[in-house]
């Protein structure tokens, strides 16, 4: 496992990171498969294991908790979020001073840490002045309960060059990281993100990495859809949407171009992430032991230029800048 620093900062994150975020604890089975996969990833040289807040109802960061027990706290690196409303109260969501702050107190009880490595605004919140977000994470740095904080998605280049400005003005700790979705996809963070990203020196730490499931190469044009595969049960029908005649047929060149080097399609998808040396870490999931393989072999693995060219060949992505005349 090969090991980059988050940004600007000295922190060092393995280049695959866990995710959790569908642990319940009622279910011992599931507790137990997801406890083998944590511990599979920790062997493996895995480092850093993201979580949130509303993942699960507080489940999931319990289960964290319970999962570096008993691991050295300097051997892992732990994230969280915040933004979602995990109470009935006016002011139980959102980025408020209020909220934030009483949140990181409940992912500490729930992690059973003194501190959280990293710690995301899940989202943008239009309702609370940028400056109390930033002006709270800050102190929250200050009193030694985060270390690093960054932002989500919904940040946009914008935003991120807007909370630059109030960072520097008022002297704060420095945004150090945020959290998109980017995958082969699904590339919108290319038009601007990245390249404030490369400004300011924060690192980027993607998540839905495989699209959903759709890069792993289990979904094939004109036939059923694998059983028990998340396009089967997902409520919201995210995978369902991706499933294309379009993007089938993309997803079946690059299979051949991942059987012609001899890797698993998430091998080569999760590679092809890591070419950006904006990307800190890449946030995979994995629902038993074996799924785990192929995403632990992309670290280190460094995709020849003509096949990059291939890559963007198939997917026909062009970087959006207006011209005129």
């Amino acid at each position: 496992m090969q090991y980059r620093n988050v940004g600007g900062s000295g922190l060092k994150v393995s280049e695959i990171a866990l995710g959790s975020w569908m642990t319940r604890l009622e279910d011992a089975a599931a507790v137990d498969i997801a406890m083998d996969i944590a511990h599979k990833a920790f062997d493996a040289g895995v480092n850093f294991f993201d979580c949130a807040d509303a993942y699960s109802g507080g489940d999931a960061e319990v289960f964290l908790g319970r999962f570096i027990k008993d691991l050295p706290r300097e051997d892992v690196v732990i994230s969280s979020k915040v933004f979602f409303k995990t109470g009935n109260s006016v002011n139980g969501g959102g980025l408020s001073r209020k909220h934030i702050l009483n949140n990181c107190d409940r992912s500490l009880k729930n992690l059973g840490t003194d501190y959280i490595d990293l710690y995301y605004c899940h989202r943008f919140d239009p309702d609370t002045p940028m400056e109390e977000t930033l002006q709270t994470l800050s102190d929250l740095v200050d009193q030694g309960k985060i270390l690093y904080y960054g932002v989500s998605e919904e940040w946009s280049a914008a935003r991120l060059e807007r909370a630059q400005r109030i960072i520097s003005e008022r002297g704060l700790h420095p945004l150090t990281v945020v959290q998109p979705e980017y995958n082969m996809m699904d590339r919108y963070i290319e038009h601007e993100i990245v390249d404030v990203c490369d400004y300011y020196n924060i690192g980027i730490t993607p998540f839905s990495p495989l699209a959903q499931g759709l890069l792993t190469g289990k979904y094939r044009k004109g036939q059923p859809l694998p059983a028990g595969s998340r396009a089967t049960w997902q409520s919201d029908h995210q995978i369902n949407d991706l499933l294309t005649d379009e993007n089938l047929d993309k997803v079946e060149a690059l299979r051949g171009l991942a059987d012609g080097l001899g890797m698993k399609m998430a091998t080569l998808s999760l590679s092809w992430i890591l070419r950006l040396p904006t990307i800190s870490s890449v946030i995979v999931g994995a629902s038993k032991p074996s799924q785990l393989d192929a995403s632990l072999a992309a670290s280190g693995v460094e995709l020849p230029d003509d096949v990059l060219q291939q890559i963007d060949g198939i997917l026909g992505f062009r970087r959006f800048e207006r011209h005129i005349g």
